[in-house]
């Protein structure tokens, strides 16, 4: 089992100036939990920048590569067919081909990137620590290990009090959160 103490704040603010306020005293916040996006709260947190897009430009890449390979030896080689008298490999009429199954590949790539990236493959249920955080509340998420003493938990409990939280409490569960 897992223990995680949730602290739950009202106002994205003062969910922002929380989060600045608790880092500043070099206390790791395993998460933080919103009902929408939060401008400004991953460089706060001090996440590092995604590097989704780079892995998108590759699987463009391939993507281009694909639909370049297969327009060419469809048109040269497997049904080399005269259209309107241009030549067998004609590729200005390849490039809006090419262009679509970039996107595509791309998108596709991304998309199923994504989700395993963040644990959302079909088939994934992930509880939430408290549903209220999906709807109205912000919660910021402090992960609790076996050697943490009831003083640090108090002491956790008081700067999230002093910042701004609505309600505490220690949650356990038994997957990964």
């Amino acid at each position: 089992m897992k223990r995680y103490l949730l602290g739950l704040f009202d106002d994205d603010e003062v969910l922002l100036n929380a989060v600045d306020s608790i880092r500043s005293q070099n206390i790791a916040i395993h998460d933080v939990v919103t009902p929408f996006a939060v401008h400004g709260l991953d460089e706060r947190l001090g996440l590092k920048y995604s590097r989704l897009h780079i892995g998108g430009f590759w699987i463009g890449l391939t993507g281009t590569a694909i639909a370049f390979s297969f327009m060419t030896w469809v048109f040269t080689a497997d049904w080399p067919l005269v259209f309107g008298g241009k030549p067998h490999f004609s590729f200005p009429a390849f490039i809006p081909i090419i262009f679509e199954f970039t996107v595509l590949s791309a998108s596709i790539g991304m998309t199923f990137a994504f989700l395993l990236r963040s644990h959302l493959y079909p088939g994934r249920f992930r509880e939430p620590l408290d549903p209220r955080t999906t709807s109205h509340l912000f919660g910021m998420v402090f992960k609790l290990n076996d050697n943490t003493t009831q003083d640090e938990k108090d002491h956790l409990s008081q700067l999230l009090r002093e910042a701004g939280a609505v309600e505490i409490k220690e949650r356990e569960m038994s997957k990964h959160y």
